[in-house]
């Protein structure tokens, strides 16, 4: 009889190898090992088992979007500075680390000085963002309409903006390092038309919003970019005389 037993168990576990439930896989194998099936119910195993599959490919899946995302920094919300002089608010970042506003297309602005540390919030943003199964891209905007424009010149352009439009939240990081040509200012203004009240944008900057216009260039434009961009987004501050690149060197 426990021969048997032995012969099934095995048979069960080959069989979930080669259906590809590898967490369940391996939780079996473990209960097995450590004579925990004996102690569990077959209810109890039963879920113990599903937790296990739903674990593995939750991790599987959040790994995979964590890649795809190209994150500058690895950054975490837990990580981030309330130092008073920041004057960070801490009950709304915690809100938006709920991300119920990627669900409605709404968009975030982080302003602040050189160092501030808007990269870094806006990456731990994204891994939020990931965590909650979204897809997230991130771009230094100075590469990426480099990207683009390299893209129209080999026939890709249209491949690119169509990725593009699939994410669920990117982040525009460096915004207004150096102004808007031409072709940058429509780039911009056809990916914020494609996800305007359906998809979501972080864009970081330092330059103030009553200097985006001298960025952007056209003011036909330009005021269609903020009127997509900047209406009805969530607005971070971020004060401090003092970088945090600064602060982490000390």
């Amino acid at each position: 009889m426990k021969k048997e037993k032995i012969m099934n168990n095995q048979a069960t576990i080959e069989k979930m190898q080669e259906m590809k439930l590898l967490g369940m896989h391996r939780a079996f194998k473990d209960t097995l090992q450590n004579s925990m099936s004996d102690k569990l119910t077959p209810d109890e195993l039963l879920s113990h088992l599903i937790e296990a599959e739903w674990d593995y490919r939750y991790n599987r899946k959040l790994d995979r979007l964590i890649s795809n995302a190209k994150f500058r920094f690895k950054a975490s919300m837990a990580e981030i500075d309330y130092d008073p002089a920041r004057k960070l608010n801490k009950n709304k970042l915690m809100r938006l680390s709920q991300c119920n506003w990627i669900e409605k297309g709404e968009n975030i602005i982080i302003n602040g000085a050189t160092g501030a540390g808007k990269s870094f919030l806006a990456c731990a943003l994204g891994y939020k963002a990931c965590a909650h199964k979204f897809k997230v891209m991130y771009h230094n905007c100075l590469k990426l309409f480099s990207q683009l424009k390299y893209a129209k010149v080999d026939g890709t352009y249209f491949k690119e903006i169509k990725k593009i439009k699939k994410q669920d939240l990117i982040i525009l990081d460096d915004f207004g390092l150096k102004k808007l040509d031409a072709d940058s200012r429509l780039m911009l203004l056809e990916i914020l038309e494609d996800r305007q009240g359906i998809k979501s944008t972080i864009i970081s900057t330092q330059i103030p919003f009553k200097k985006w216009f001298d960025v952007i260039g056209d003011p036909t434009i330009a005021d269609a970019i903020c009127d997509r961009l900047i209406h009805g987004s969530h607005k971070i501050d971020i004060h401090g005389k003092d970088s945090m690149r600064k602060k982490k060197n000390k």
